[in-house]
């Protein structure tokens, strides 16, 4: 595995995954570059709103799990396809849960490596599949 692809890997394997051994905030720190911008289709957050946003879901989601399928690297940008899972306690895309439903879907996500961090992620996930199945 690449420099690039360990770096962009460590981000879903120690800051997305929830685990015991990771200061999410010291990690997220040192992975992300000063002026890092996590993009969407709707907005684009700062590296402090992003680090505030993964402790958050830190907590609303203490069994979330973030599963790399597909990794591929074209000079500095490394393009990964997904799977995440958790069963969200709290309120969670406009829904109050208790933690006994969990769903399962797909992210793909483009991030761009400069100096040993990531400098920008575009990101897309299906936000859609997960409320159906907390739904049903």
């Amino acid at each position: 595995m690449t420099e690039l692809k360990k770096i962009v890997a460590s981000f879903y394997n120690d800051c997305l995954t929830v685990n015991e051994k990771t200061n999410i905030r010291e990690v997220l720190e040192n992975l992300l570059a000063d002026d890092f911008e996590s993009k969407n289709a709707k907005e684009s957050k700062g590296k402090a709103q992003l680090i505030d946003q993964v402790a958050g879901f830190w907590k609303l989601m203490p069994d979330m799990k973030w599963e790399i399928k597909d990794m591929v690297q074209e000079g500095n940008q490394v393009v990964v396809r997904s799977e995440f899972s958790a069963s969200p306690c709290g309120n969670f895309l406009g829904m109050d849960l208790d933690g006994t439903k969990s769903f399962k879907t797909m992210a793909m996500d483009m991030h761009t490596i400069e100096n040993g961090q990531i400098k920008t992620v575009y990101h897309i996930e299906e936000w859609a599949t997960a409320i159906a199945q907390l739904k049903s």
